[in-house]
């Protein structure tokens, strides 16, 4: 194993990693804490109005942040989506994880098959034992032949 050289894994001990995740540039924390301001500058601006007459002020802010609260909400549930491959010994264990749901698949490495869905730039395959995961999402339609290609090798030579 030692002499293997990859792009997109890590190697732990005889374990070899790979982490694709959601390229996010915001934090769920972050974003509550944004939406937390957001509310407080936008209800004291409607609470201001209120008080100087303009009565319709402050339930549209209420709509306001409601809607930009589910559109954060929607993004906040998807921000930790990532799959995780990892090579053990004998077994391959593919995890992937949307809107918190975690699926999990562990196939024998010598009776697994690792190729593009479709094409040569869709989603990999890995498949073994009647399963079937696709992974990749978050990595560039170009890279994932890469990615695929560093797969097999360590299934071959580890």
């Amino acid at each position: 194993m030692s002499n293997l050289v990859f792009r997109f894994a890590t190697v732990q001990g005889q374990a070899i990693h790979w982490f694709l995740r959601r390229n996010c540039s915001v934090t769920p924390a972050q974003l509550g804490w944004l939406y937390a301001s957001l509310c407080v500058v936008s209800l004291g601006i409607g609470t201001f109005f209120w008080f100087q007459g303009a009565v319709l002020i402050l339930p549209f802010a209420w709509l306001e942040l409601a809607a930009v609260g589910i559109a954060f909400l929607a993004y906040a549930r998807h921000a930790a989506d990532r799959e995780h491959i990892l090579l053990q010994g004998r077994r391959l264990v593919v995890e992937t994880e949307n809107a918190g749901r975690l699926e999990r698949a562990e196939f024998n490495r010598d009776w697994v098959r690792v190729e593009p869905a479709a094409d040569e730039r869709s989603l990999i395959e890995v498949s073994g034992q009647g399963r079937r995961v696709t992974v990749g999402r978050y990595l560039r339609p170009e890279l994932r032949p890469a990615l695929a290609r560093e797969i097999r090798q360590a299934l071959r030579e580890t």
